[in-house]
């Protein structure tokens, strides 16, 4: 074989060979989100089939349990791709160090990556080659099973306080039923510990999720329950109680709502996302007026005390709900959760008090 060809086919081999080694140490082991074009690509492809097969269905339940699907074939469709392309590269790597045709280069590539046996290698540089390729095939399978443990670990640690979120909000969760609860068992100094326990989860999800892209997609367990509507469960519960519960403001709510606007922001900036930077009052929001009263009259039936100034009320929630609108109905498309409707506050049963002894 022509001398040039060896040299172009090392040369394209080695390359390839090191853009697959490249993606798949940033996914997995870079400690710190990082933009793997491959990676991305072959997540956009799978997506492609899922969310085609998502909208085939009117019904959410199963769109839901099709996209539950959706993370683990990634991670799947990762590994195939880069044994695959490791195969071509190690392939040309054989016709560089001296495999006299591509078909046998091919049998001595797969036989050494997969670590089959079949097909051995004769002479010092392919040898040599045939044990490289042997140790990158054992290394991409090993940074997988080495990656769920991490993977799970997180997923579960998120939806701990997912699940938790049930108790004091309601299924599915709304934020006026966190406030309801509240009133309920008379227990408004306990918001505090809602307000530290999301803190927390929201500055956790911004690590685990930023570094570990893939946890975004995988999807809570209750298809009514999912992560994404969870959190803006929680900031909305915050932002009324700031703004139209008639009791003394909760620092530990704002900060709350501050670390849970800075995640949305660093997930946003990793998939690209816009929002608006220049954020004031008047920059519109998704939540109307009309829905805003609705639940403020829900509430008064339920006995929580409210502000007499409804349009300063208003006018403090917009303040605190620009923080986070535009990114958290970003999510609720590209993640594929169901919005929580504040129109179904004037027809949702109430929560009646619940610490009462007998009379």
């Amino acid at each position: 074989m022509n001398v040039w060809i060896r040299v172009l086919a090392g040369l394209f081999g080695l390359l390839l060979e090191m853009l697959v080694l490249d993606a798949a140490i940033r996914t997995f082991l870079l400690p710190r989100a990082a933009n793997v074009r491959l990676s991305r690509f072959i997540a956009k492809a799978v997506g492609v089939v899922f969310h085609a097969l998502a909208r085939s269905s009117k019904s959410y339940p199963v769109r839901d349990r099709i996209m539950s699907l959706y993370a683990s074939m990634v991670l799947l469709a990762y590994q195939a791709t880069w044994l695959a392309l490791s195969l071509v590269a190690f392939a040309l790597g054989f016709v560089a160090a001296g495999a006299p045709n591509l078909s046998l280069a091919f049998e001595m590539s797969g036989s050494s990556l997969f670590t089959l046996g079949t097909t051995a290698a004769h002479g010092g540089a392919l040898t040599v080659l045939e044990y490289v390729a042997a140790g990158v095939g054992l290394t991409l399978l090993a940074l997988l099973i080495a990656f769920i443990p991490a993977l799970y670990g997180a997923f579960q640690r998120r939806e701990f306080s997912v699940s938790r979120l049930t108790v004091r909000a309601g299924i599915p969760a709304t934020p006026w039923g966190v406030l309801e609860i509240a009133q309920s068992v008379e227990s408004y100094d306990r918001l505090d510990e809602i307000w530290r326990e999301w803190e927390q989860w929201f500055i956790e999800v911004g690590e685990t999720h930023s570094t570990l892209p893939i946890l975004n997609f995988y999807r809570s367990p209750n298809p009514d329950q999912t992560w994404v509507g969870s959190a803006a469960t929680v900031l909305d519960a915050a932002a009324l109680f700031n703004a139209a519960v008639d009791v003394a403001p909760s620092p530990t709510a704002g900060l709350c709502i501050r670390a849970g606007w800075l995640t949305l922001r660093r997930l946003a900036d990793y998939f690209r996302i816009p929002y608006p930077v220049d954020l004031h009052r008047s920059v519109p929001i998704s939540i109307t007026r009309e829905e805003f009263d609705l639940v403020i009259q829900r509430l008064e039936r339920s006995g929580v005390p409210i502000v007499a100034n409804r349009d300063a009320a208003w006018n403090d929630f917009v303040g605190w709900r620009v923080n986070y609108d535009a990114i958290i109905e970003a999510f609720y498309d590209r993640f594929t959760c169901p919005r929580t409707d504040w129109h179904t506050a004037s027809v949702q049963p109430l929560f009646g008090p619940s610490n009462q002894r007998g009379q």
